[in-house]
């Protein structure tokens, strides 16, 4: 028996790359600017024939676009349930565009290369690339001074929206979410959740993306707190790469990616701290970090500290062999209470 014809549904993908360094104690993460200037766009470019593999298509566009070429990548998520905003222009084959996002770590946010001196790349390269500091798109995921303003500030507003839910279930289920979520007590925040606190936001229509989204206009500012959009859902990818960043440092030994050959204990615990957004004890962070032999002295001393020269480290190779999960516990040498 003949089987029925089944329409295809014809798929293009975009490769994206979230590429994130820290400087000065602060992470940032690579964007362009976008056809709407107050909402940049990460890196991205779609799969071509001419491309080897993903990472090889991926690689060739960030270079194309930001002059960078990477280091550290590894594949975050594929991105395909966003829904098209009302009255934007639908594709005429009625098919579909996947992204497929990778993380990559860079060692130092320095001045991005000029990509347009290769004439052949000017117009795919117009568009300027800049570093953003994440919580600049996510206030309320810094705590490392305490309980940020934006986190009370986006607690307050979930809690009113919980409240305006029209049944006394959907009330109990909001008010539950909030507290897992944006919980009022420092020390049983979660960094790992912070995919799960965007969304929770975007659903209560306190992003301006879930208006954007809905084809509507924010009803006015919806405050300082709600932090810098990117476009489309560019925002939620970046979410979702904290979310896998902050859980991977605590047990494979990515955290290194992001430093230089050399580097004192400081300087590692600073950037520990950037990523988690979380104060760490300094006694009970060094004593882990030797504990694991995640480092070694390598005999010099860097003498720009501003006071007693400090020894030079460089991570252990080795560790990766020894250990499952040589990463840094950033749980285990959290502080008891905030300064």
């Amino acid at each position: 028996m003949p089987v029925p014809d089944t329409p295809t549904s014809p798929v293009t993908v975009d490769l994206t790359a979230v590429i994130i360094a820290v400087t000065e104690d602060t992470p940032v993460v690579l964007v362009l600017s976008g056809d709407d200037e107050h909402r940049p766009t990460l890196p991205s470019g779609p799969l071509q024939p001419r491309h080897g593999t993903l990472q090889a298509g991926l690689r060739n566009w960030v270079e194309r676009r930001t002059g960078l070429s990477l280091g550290y990548v590894e594949q975050l998520y594929t991105f395909g349930d966003r829904p098209l905003p009302p009255g934007h222009p639908r594709r005429e084959d009625g098919g579909r565009t996947l992204s497929i996002t990778y993380v990559a770590l860079v060692p130092e946010a320095g001045p991005v290369p000029d990509p347009t001196r290769d004439r052949t790349t000017a117009r795919a390269t117009a568009r300027a690339a800049a570093w953003v500091p994440w919580y600049a798109c996510f206030p309320w995921e810094d705590g490392r001074a305490g309980d940020p303003p934006a986190r009370a500030a986006a607690r307050a507003a979930l809690e009113t929206w919980a409240a305006a839910a029209p049944d006394a279930e959907t009330r109990a289920a909001r008010a539950e979410r909030t507290s897992l979520t944006f919980g009022a007590d420092p020390l049983a925040w979660d960094g790992h959740r912070a995919l799960e606190r965007y969304e929770l936001l975007y659903e209560a229509a306190l992003m301006p993306e879930a208006w954007w989204d809905a084809g509507r206009a924010p009803p006015g500012p919806l405050g300082a707190w709600s932090g810098r959009p990117l476009v489309l859902d560019h925002r939620r990818i970046l979410a979702t790469a904290i979310s896998r960043l902050r859980g991977k440092i605590t047990y494979r030994p990515v955290l290194f990616e992001l430093l230089p050959e050399t580097f004192t204990l400081l300087r590692l615990q600073r950037t520990a701290e950037a990523i988690s957004g979380v104060p760490l004890h300094k006694q009970n962070f060094r004593r882990l970090v030797t504990q694991q032999k995640l480092v070694e002295e390598t005999g010099a001393l860097d003498p720009d500290t501003g006071g007693r020269p400090a020894r030079l480290m460089r991570f252990r190779p080795e560790v990766a062999r020894e250990r499952p999960a040589p990463g840094v516990r950033v749980t285990a040498t959290r502080r008891g209470a905030y300064p």
